[in-house]
């Protein structure tokens, strides 16, 4: 089974954004990237399936330029078996998930890891443009995900207040969330190896341009002082939330 799992190359969380310029660009200097936590997710996953004794093959794929590299030879280490970088710039959703879909034609994948969303845009939007063009079945925030088959699988996706069980043919693709696997550390020996597996650099296709562009990144309004009122002047706590629009 041929299991492709999309890498999102993303600013640690711990990093403090600043931007360039007119606020168009963020500042990348000083800036650690690493694997986006919820890919690492349907990485370890697809690394679950060699574990339980199902013959699997396993390739990274990520969207960008040479500054992805390092991220997508850390998934190496963690344990896939090659990688791929398409050499496009991952501004526009559509534009990704066609890229994507123009390097899995073809290609027999039966399963599609994603993240939920990247933790820099949150947009959640190219798992399901994905499976829109390949025609696949498509689960999201899947927090759990069996093999029942050759071409079936049981996944369990969050709703509110629970989580539903759902079943689907394969090919597949599924965007993940925590639950559905552990994070993974790399090892010494997966460190050695992944410097000799293959990371094959592929032209972008051209059919699609850039539809969205950046105005003007922003940070979010500073909070206001914190107001007290005692416990028991209610009345004044109605102003306050009337005054504010809440009630």
């Amino acid at each position: 089974m041929k299991i492709l799992v999309c890498i999102s190359h993303v600013p640690d969380t711990t990093t403090k954004i600043k931007f360039e310029g007119n606020g168009d660009t963020l500042d990348k200097s000083g800036v650690t990237f690493v694997i986006n936590p919820y890919c690492e997710y349907g990485l370890s996953r697809a690394i679950g399936f060699r574990e339980e004794g199902k013959n699997v093959s396993i390739t990274a794929l990520s969207v960008g330029g040479p500054e992805v590299e390092p991220t997508l030879r850390k998934a190496l280490a963690i344990g896939a078996d090659d990688a791929v970088r398409i050499s496009a710039h991952p501004n526009d959703s559509a534009l990704v998930a066609r890229q994507i879909y123009n390097y899995v034609e073809g290609k027999e994948f039966s399963v599609i890891f994603t993240g939920k969303e990247s933790i820099d845009f949150n947009g959640s939007m190219v798992p399901g443009m994905l499976a829109e063009y390949l025609g696949w079945s498509f689960v999201s925030f899947a927090t759990h995900m069996e093999m029942t088959g050759e071409e079936s699988a049981v996944l369990h996706r969050e709703v509110d207040g629970g989580y539903e069980v759902v079943e689907a043919r394969l090919p597949i693709v599924v965007s993940c969330q925590k639950g559905i696997s552990e994070w993974r550390i790399p090892n010494m020996r997966g460190i050695m190896a992944a410097r000799k597996k293959p990371l094959a650099v592929v032209s972008p296709s051209e059919e699609v341009a850039d539809t969205l562009s950046t105005i003007k990144f922003d940070y979010p309004p500073a909070k206001e002082a914190c107001t007290y009122i005692e416990p028991d002047n209610a009345a004044r706590l109605v102003d306050e939330l009337v005054s504010k629009g809440l009630i």
